[in-house]
């Protein structure tokens, strides 16, 4: 469903400063939604004057507004894009009983107290999962609302917020990005009850999560109305899923994202970087991308839209500069891709204006009139002279945008076209304050600085997939709501330990599943830990901690960690397929997974990888679920729930292991990636009662992803009375460049030796047992749009 939009002319044109959501102003809103516009939309007059607007987006999912004076506002989130406006049709019904209006879906219950505008949320079946309170807000001011909490209820999400807990209930926490401190804070929550709710807004705003008021979670934003989206399901997975539809689906990376990064010295020059690349391949060290830090550039740390090459340290032929004669091209023979260093202060908001408009580049003073004749985009002087404050002065403080506004990404399309591609967008000035700035969309810095990495994101994302048809790999230290659809992120200038988990975990439970940090490789625990995540890479920066640099023990750590990494790219790639399908992550914390013990909510040293590996990192325990497990290194069975002590030792950095049932696909050895398959796939098993696993395969680096353009495997394991049976289902689905079949061979942990082995029902002699492991060996060819059937006898 697009919803339609009205613009507010008369008194509010003439406060209209640039382009804006809504005006400075007590008059009211400047953009603004009809109502009711399709049957979705059901629109309420409460008694006290106030009105109350409910979108009903889907079965699950609902969006509230409260105004004063049924004019309803939009964030920026909507007007750019970032959440999406395309819904399917929903069916409910509307029952109007005293004061109380519902509306019913087939899996939820909104009523609203027409007297005073208080909601309550319920399942289908009547079960109430919380009440908003009569909301306390002004007209273009500041705005609170109340949500209900049972005793025992837990809550969840909020991004990088905080790195200090995971279950967030009894804090409160600022909504603002901020270097180090909060990076990529996100408005939402979910709840333990099976609801979550996300505030749009994208000013300053802060969540009290029963801090105040024991029994109530407070969100107050100083400057928007009442605006937030509400949803509800029965697990966390489900909950991700709805709010991913709405906020944009985590990004799924071109294959060789998922292999290793190795961001260089910054003092590197191109003779000793493409030798840096070679000394990967002699060390049989994977890596696909190597990447600059802003030595790169002439200037150093160059904000403008004229950065060049250092002309010394990475000289060019001036008559041939791209192709396969230059030192990008020698790195892309060897099989690397090149990850180039950058920071914006770019007046960003224009350009998303431009696009909302229509127009593709601005003119000075110009007002550009939308089909009825209000004002809808204004191009001001102050985008070409600099900033000025409110008496008119230019504030030097602040950098000024380029004299011809463009796109951003447009000066970086040389650079592709030479072979960059990946760009780091460092945290400098996205994540940092501008409060004398006065934005060219007309924004102060209230309401675009978190706005703002979440568009250089997006203008980044788009910029390269436009330009040159692949998925983009980018990464960056800042954002905010949506920006999972975009890029990767890293936890920023705060190292790889135990605080870097933290974040990643929460931003997993706040629907962003692409997170990293930069991995310290200086001992066994930090490099286990740097290669266990749903992306790695290691930033050396101004130090000398190469990976064949480093003690000689910790080389060798390093080596077998990244050789483990790339052995496990199918299982990692498939568990990013899924998240970017369904919002869940990669990476799980341990509430997440064991949502009805409370017992984990304090657990922030484990976490699953996926749906079968268990990772242990800086801690000298892990605890297992119930259930039974095996230790990946030794291959002990261990049955849970237990807490068993995690031994590190100069090869192993901590506990792996491995929930039984578990179907892990391999590849063979290699130095880098291209392709998002292989001919030869390897299935670790292990079986148990029932498992399966998802086998997800594409051409690795296009776009066709997102328009079913990939194939699924289904592989099923089942232990039975007589033996183990294993089946590689039929292939579903086709991309570009896919195989006709595959040879898998499976590594089946047994007790003992099977009896006799059948492969469709046909006998096979050729399989190979180890006694020291454990585990039976067996080829299993060809296997493609066919089901192929496993016995193992007993």
């Amino acid at each position: 469903m697009k919803m339609k939009r009205i613009y507010i002319a008369a008194m509010v044109v003439a406060a209209f400063i640039g382009t804006l959501c809504r005006a400075e102003s007590k008059v009211g809103p400047i953009l603004a939604d009809t109502a009711p516009l399709t049957g979705q939309n059901v629109v309420l007059a409460c008694k006290d004057g106030s009105s109350v607007r409910i979108d009903v987006l889907g079965a699950s999912l609902f969006r509230v507004r409260h105004s004063k004076n049924a004019v309803w506002t939009e964030s920026a989130l909507n007007r750019y894009g970032v959440f999406t406006s395309e819904f399917p049709k929903t069916e409910f019904k509307q029952i109007v009983a005293k004061d109380i209006c519902t509306l019913t879906t087939s899996q939820a219950a909104l009523a609203v107290n027409i007297a005073d505008g208080s909601i309550i949320l319920s399942t289908a079946d009547g079960k109430q999962l919380t009440r908003q309170a009569r909301p306390k807000y002004e007209t273009g001011g500041s705005s609170e609302i109340r949500f209900s909490l049972t005793k025992d209820e837990r809550l969840y999400g909020l991004g990088d917020a905080s790195r200090e807990n995971i279950m967030r209930r009894g804090g409160s926490y600022e909504m603002w990005v901020l270097n180090v401190k909060s990076y990529i804070p996100v408005p939402m929550m979910l709840s333990s009850r099976g609801w979550g709710m996300l505030l749009n807004t994208t000013w300053r705003n802060t969540f009290d999560m029963g801090k105040t008021d024991p029994d109530a979670m407070i969100c107050s934003a100083p400057r928007s109305d009442p605006d937030y989206y509400i949803f509800c399901g029965p697990d966390y997975r489900s909950l991700l899923k709805t709010y991913t539809s709405f906020t944009g689906r985590p990004a799924l990376l071109p294959i060789w994202g998922y292999g290793f990064t190795y961001v260089c010295n910054q003092n590197i020059d191109a003779y000793n970087l493409v030798y840096e690349a070679l000394e990967f391949r002699k060390q049989k060290m994977p890596c696909d991308v190597i990447g600059l830090e802003p030595g790169w550039m002439s200037k150093n740390y160059d904000f403008t839209t004229e950065k060049k090459w250092h002309p010394q340290r990475f000289p060019f032929p001036y008559w041939a500069p791209k192709g396969p004669h230059t030192f990008i091209g020698a790195l892309k023979r060897k099989g690397f891709k090149l990850s180039l260093w950058l920071c914006c202060d770019y007046d960003l908001g224009v350009y998303e204006e431009q696009c909302v408009t229509g127009q593709n580049s601005g003119t000075k003073t110009t007002a550009v009139k939308s089909p009825k004749g209000t004002t809808e985009l204004w191009h001001d002087d102050r985008i070409e002279k600099g900033k000025t404050d409110k008496k008119g002065k230019t504030d030097k403080k602040e950098e000024s945008a380029p004299k011809e506004p463009e796109p951003w990404f447009e000066h970086l399309k040389k650079f592709v076209d030479q072979g960059a591609a990946c760009f780091k967008l460092d945290g400098s000035k996205q994540v940092t304050e501008h409060p004398n700035r006065k934005w060219g969309n007309g924004m102060n810095d209230e309401e675009m600085h978190n706005l703002f990495p979440v568009i250089y994101a997006k203008q980044m994302s788009k910029g390269f997939e436009d330009h040159t048809k692949r998925r983009s790999m980018v990464y960056s230290a800042g954002g905010y709501s949506g920006i999972q659809q975009y890029v990767a992120t890293w936890a920023g200038d705060t190292g790889g330990g135990a605080k870097p988990l933290a974040s990643m975990l929460n931003l997993g439970f706040s629907g962003h599943s692409n997170h990293s940090c930069d991995m310290n490789a200086r001992d066994p625990e930090s490099i286990h830990f740097g290669f266990l995540q749903t992306w790695a890479q290691q930033n050396n920066w101004d130090y000398w901690y190469q990976p064949w640099l480093l003690d000689d023990e910790d080389t060798a750590a390093f080596r077998e960690y990244g050789q483990l990494r790339y052995k496990l790219l199918p299982y990692i790639y498939s568990s990013a397929a899924e998240a970017a399908q369904t919002g869940y992550p990669v990476m799980r914390a341990m509430p997440l997974v064991c949502a009805d013990d409370p017992a984990w909510d304090s657990c922030k040293t484990q976490y699953m990888l996926g749906d079968f590996l268990l990772v242990s990192v800086f801690t000298k325990s892990v605890r297992l679920p119930a259930g039974t497990w095996i230790d990946f290194w030794s291959g002990v069975e261990i049955k849970g729930p237990a807490t068993l002590p995690v031994k590190v030792t100069p090869s192993r950095g901590g506990a792996l292991m491995v929930k039984a049932g578990a179907i892990i696909p391999t590849w063979p050895p290699c130095s880098h990636v291209e392709k998002g398959w292989s001919e030869e796939v390897g299935l670790l098993v292990y079986p148990a009662k029932s498992s399966h696993f998802t086998l997800h395969e594409d051409d690795g680096v296009s776009l066709g992803y997102r328009s079913g353009k990939f194939a699924q495997t289904s592989i099923t394991c089942e232990s039975i009375d007589k033996g183990v049976c294993l089946t590689i289902g039929a292939r579903r689905g086709s991309y570009k460049g896919m195989p006709a079949s595959r040879n898998f061979t499976a590594h089946i942990h047994m007790s003992a030796p099977p009896r006799s082995i059948t492969l469709d029902g046909k006998t096979i002699t050729d399989s190979k047992w180890d006694a020291a492991t454990h585990v039976e060996t067996v080829k299993i060819p060809d296997c493609g749009n066919k089901a192929r059937v496993l016995m193992l006898n007993k």
